[in-house]
């Protein structure tokens, strides 16, 4: 195994397999490398239900996407066109991106990258009998279905992707006991952090925890305390640029 004290420091990824990239560039540009822990892969859905209730959604007064990974999915189902008038709304600023790379160039999203910061916005707090098209994953954002609907929004839900379950690879898993005092974990989603701990094995598990953890967001960093991790930071937002820069910081802050 290789001496980790000489090869500068380390991230550990959690996003989906084949969605490191834009992290382990980030990372490079700050001297970093990355290990990925990958606990699902993105599975498109491409059936006549799915296009159907796409559809539904994309005709609604307002459309909210929850993910890039939903404006990847929706687009290679349906071209994303916006009507006059049509309110468009992103969880954050990647998604944003996303729907602007798909020539959606007017795009509502709010500053704290959250669940509680899409809800704060002003196009979200009027919904008594609006449509509102959400365009997500089965088991994503479990908060903001729930509340837009007792704000009265009638949810045209399109689920345009799935999650699916991956084992961790032995040897990222071999490697990351080797890491202590030398790596940081990027948390972007509880879920994908609850699916790599109930994997580990005791040791392995031990020695993530023990780590420093960077969140993307305030609910997040609640959900690792709670999780057992007692070193946590919030980043600024979850992008690949604000986590790395906020586990720079950690790091050069535990070698002074």
């Amino acid at each position: 195994m290789a001496d980790t004290k000489n090869e500068g420091w380390y991230v550990i990824s959690l996003r989906p397999s084949g969605d490191h990239e834009t992290l382990r560039r980030a990372a490079a540009r700050r001297g970093a490398r990355l290990l990925a822990l990958s606990p699902w892969r993105i599975q498109l859905r491409d059936d006549a239900a799915t296009r159907a209730a796409l559809a539904q959604a994309l005709d609604a007064e307002r459309v909210l996407f929850t993910s890039p990974a939903a404006v990847t999915a929706a687009a290679s189902l349906q071209t994303l066109q916006a009507r006059s008038q049509q309110i468009w709304l992103a969880v954050g600023a990647g998604t944003a991106q996303a729907l602007h790379q798909h020539g959606i160039t007017q795009v509502r999203y709010p500053t704290r990258m959250d669940s509680e910061g899409l809800l704060a916005l002003p196009e979200l707090q009027q919904l008594r009998g609006a449509r509102l098209g959400f365009v997500t994953a089965p088991d994503g954002r479990n908060v903001l279905a729930p509340r837009l609907a007792e704000r009265g929004a009638q949810l045209l839900r399109a689920d345009v992707y799935a999650r699916q379950d991956l084992p961790l690879l032995a040897t990222a898993v071999a490697r990351l006991q080797n890491l202590a005092g030398h790596a940081c974990i990027l948390i972007s989603s509880g879920g994908a952090l609850d699916r790599v701990l109930a994997q580990l094995p005791p040791e392995p598990r031990a020695a993530m925890l023990a780590l420093p953890a960077v969140a993307a967001s305030e609910r997040l960093a609640e959900h690792a305390h709670a999780t057992g991790f007692l070193d946590v930071i919030t980043a600024a937002g979850p992008q690949p640029a604000q986590l790395l820069d906020a586990a720079a910081t950690r790091r050069r802050a535990a070698i002074r």
